[in-house]
């Protein structure tokens, strides 16, 4: 009889799972629209369409000049202490800790950024690892990130779950060989999302803690 694989490992998405920065995005991106484009109504809402991808990527998909990077990274910093943390994140970070979980975050920002927003939330100490799309070869929905995020916790894909609110994520997570779990809690695409073929749907974060059970102490598998 085939053993059952020990879950040891959670990578998360950021944006759209453990906070809820699209109203702080939408600002961003409107302040870097007018200063770079100009005049007249930012195409959010295809943006979001985008979401999971790197920024630069998302720009050439929308025909957008790679300019609008700069303005939108720095609008992004200055707000950052007024993205909201998603509910009951903290409390299932912590809860994961707590039953010998290691976590990782695997995102579309670029790393220096994606670590700057956790430190300013409170939540940097949750997480072993932090990867951005600009310390991969290819970022999402290609599974370099999440091959990345193993690699640094020393993890077999079949050890981890993969938690993203966009079909990049579970695209990503699937070609790594991780189960793919869908949060629907602050996702703008649910359609895609669910399109995509995640393995697991989770519609609140303490809704992960199932499949999360206490890792076993060495000896006890």
């Amino acid at each position: 009889m085939a053993s059952v694989p020990v879950r040891s490992v959670v990578i998360f998405d950021l944006d759209g799972v453990l906070v809820d920065s699209h109203e702080v995005m939408g600002r961003a991106f409107a302040a870097a629209y007018a200063e770079v484009v100009g005049a007249g109504p930012a195409p959010f809402a295809e943006y979001q369409r985008h979401q999971g991808l790197y920024f630069p990527d998302i720009m050439r998909r929308m025909r957008l000049p790679l300019e609008m990077e700069e303005p939108f990274v720095r609008e992004s910093y200055r707000l950052a202490d007024q993205v909201p943390v998603a509910d009951g994140v903290a409390d299932l970070l912590q809860t994961l800790r707590t039953r010998g979980f290691r976590l990782a975050v695997a995102t579309g920002k670029a790393g220096p950024r994606a670590r700057s927003l956790l430190a300013t939330l409170g939540l940097i100490q949750y997480f072993d690892h932090v990867v951005g799309s600009d310390e991969v070869a290819n970022a999402k929905p290609a599974p370099d990130i999440v091959r990345r995020a193993l690699s640094l916790l020393d993890a077999e894909p079949d050890a981890a779950l993969m938690v993203g609110d966009a079909p990049a994520d579970i695209r990503s997570a699937r070609s790594a060989g991780v189960t793919a779990v869908a949060a629907t809690w602050a996702t703008v695409d649910e359609d895609g999302l669910m399109a995509a073929g995640p393995d697991l749907v989770v519609h609140s974060p303490g809704e992960l803690l199932p499949a999360c059970p206490p890792v076993p102490a060495p000896g006890r598998r």
